[in-house]
């Protein structure tokens, strides 16, 4: 192990221009077009065997060294595995970007621009921390390709477009990804959060929340702002389920289930004096447990309607179910692993459990569909001091951006380092 790692430092420094430069130039889901090239290209120079276009644009790279074990009886026992002659290990990474306008000031800011998927044209910028994904486990295929003396087994890393859709894995999953590559042992990976670097943070079972996006559409009788008696009002009407729909959570799920609704857009409307024929919001919601989901969505539908009747509209609304990510669950027996591995390289205090998060991922997908456990954890990507002096004055909120933020950024190192150093670690545990 310490020989393997001995070599993060300078691998790490190697991909610093590359991490500039996916930086700079972000692409929406589904059309990772470039940033899907680079990372075949550099696959291959690694030896890996690549399969590119999985799923549209995925990638996955296949490295085959020494006996392979397929069993799934001796995968749930720890001990057993930790015996065998080598499993097979999927590392993922998400490729996409946001349709954010970057205001980092970073000299390597986005400036770019593309289409989304209702044809609008948006700024795109790596808001979510993927291009530190990539260049992370591109990083860890390097390591882990030069160090083939040091382990054995089937390493699989794959690069997988459109999470920001909760689409990606279940598009790479239908168009064959299984039939192409081993299905793994066990799935590993991780995401950027804004808490310090060097800090990892795994919580074994419920680790990221289920989601549910809606579009909803609210329709009344258009007409002259002057003349409002002649209309039905639509944002009146829309404004009023908005508001109201904020008393779900805090009125209608218990207080020790989690539970997260947020109207996240809301258009209506072309000129100050016109009122509209119809508006339009768009809302995520966010839970865990299987019977609050049931409940919050019905809730959404109920209200809804309902203010549409109260309000005289001469038209049912629509509620178009959009996005959707299952409960992400971490396997306890794998997680308990990792976590162990994990402290030995970060010590006690750079390891810790952050509960159940809100935010959702479509990692387990990849698991499922294999019959493999998951551990998926959460890498610090804020800087030390930064983040130390912030908590200290009580501004973390103010002065430590999250992701989704036009100001997120995660400080390139440590956060590099520690990105390649935990996935090379959790791959090792498997790789014997």
């Amino acid at each position: 192990m310490t020989n393997v790692l001995d070599r993060i430092g300078d691998v790490s420094a190697s991909l610093v221009d590359l991490y500039k430069d996916l930086h700079a130039h972000p692409e929406l889901s589904f059309a990772e077009h470039r940033t899907a090239g680079i990372v075949a290209d550099r696959l291959r120079d690694l030896g890996f065997e690549v399969h590119s276009g999985v799923g549209g644009t995925g990638v996955v790279g296949v490295l085959r060294n020494g006996s392979n074990l397929r069993n799934t009886s001796s995968l749930r026992n720890s001990s057993s595995l930790r015996n065998s002659s080598g499993a097979t290990v999927l590392l993922r990474a998400d490729m996409d970007a946001l349709p954010v306008e970057e205001v980092t000031g970073l000299d390597y800011a986005s400036t770019e621009r593309g289409t989304d998927k209702e044809g609008n044209d948006v700024p795109i910028m790596h808001a979510c921390g993927h291009d530190m994904h990539v260049v992370a486990l591109l990083g860890a295929a390097r390591i882990l390709s030069e160090t083939v003396d040091s382990w054995s087994g089937t390493l699989e890393v794959l690069f997988q477009p459109a999470e920001e859709l909760g689409a990606g894995a279940q598009a790479m999953v239908d168009d064959g990804l299984y039939d192409r590559i081993p299905k793994p042992d066990v799935v590993l990976g991780q995401h950027v959060a804004p808490a310090p670097a060097g800090i990892v943070g795994l919580h074994s079972g419920a680790a990221f929340a289920a989601a549910d996006s809606m579009l909803v559409r609210m329709f009344g009788r258009g007409g002259h702002g002057s003349r409002p008696e002649t209309t039905i009002d639509p944002i009146v009407m829309a404004a009023s389920a908005v508001m109201r729909l904020q008393t779900v959570v805090s009125r209608e799920i218990a207080g020790s289930d989690i539970g997260v609704l947020t109207v996240g857009q809301f258009h209506a409307g072309t000129k100050n004096n016109i009122i509209a024929d119809h508006a339009e919001f768009g809302l995520s919601i966010r839970t865990v447990n299987p019977e609050v989901r049931a409940r919050v969505l019905d809730a959404v539908h109920r209200i809804v309607r309902a203010e549409a009747q109260a309000s005289g509209a001469l038209r049912e609304p629509e509620l178009i179910a959009q996005e959707s990510f299952p409960v992400l669950i971490n396997d306890g027996a794998a997680c308990d692993r990792v976590s162990a591995a994990f402290r030995g390289v970060f010590g006690e205090h750079g390891v810790i459990d952050p509960g159940p998060v809100t935010g959702s991922e479509d990692v387990g997908i990849l698991a499922d569909a294999a019959g493999a456990p998951l551990v998926y954890w959460l890498l610090g990507g804020a800087d030390p001091e930064a983040y130390l002096k912030a908590a200290t004055a009580g501004t973390v909120e103010e002065d430590i951006a999250s992701n989704h933020s036009p100001r997120y950024a995660p400080v390139i190192q440590p956060t590099l380092d520690n990105g390649i150093t935990a996935l090379t670690t959790a791959a090792l545990e498997w790789l014997s």
